[in-house]
């Protein structure tokens, strides 16, 4: 069965570190870009970051850039996002997927995973 398991979620003070990892089982993910999406309370689903199948080209959102490094490691079949600064409104579920492309366009990813909370307090 081909999923996509996130971990590395949990709370943390406004200003710390988490490291997201998303390990892919079932199939191998290396030829797809991986992308992290994120979804708070109330609110829509938004695109956080995305990573080209060979690691090369990234894209982030405005919110996260400069704070968030999304980094994968095919051998592993994993994806990670590290995490700094983070502030109390980056408070979310956040979700990895798979896409053919770096694409911000949620409709545009075929797996997802389950989601890992992340809470970020004041």
């Amino acid at each position: 069965q081909d999923q996509l398991v996130e971990s590395g979620g949990g709370s943390v003070q406004a200003g710390g570190s988490l490291r997201l990892s998303c390990a892919a089982s079932g199939r191998t993910f290396s030829s797809y870009a991986l992308g992290w999406f994120r979804q708070a309370p109330g609110k829509e689903r938004e695109f956080v970051s995305a990573i080209n199948w060979a690691g090369n080209t990234v894209d982030y959102a405005d919110s996260v850039q400069d704070r968030f490094t999304i980094s994968r490691d095919n051998a592993k079949n994993t994806v990670y996002l590290q995490m700094n600064s983070l502030k109390p409104e980056d408070t979310a579920v956040y979700y990895c997927a798979a896409s053919y492309g770096v694409v911000k366009e949620a409709k545009n990813y075929i797996y997802w995973g389950r989601g890992t909370q992340v809470t970020v307090s004041s």
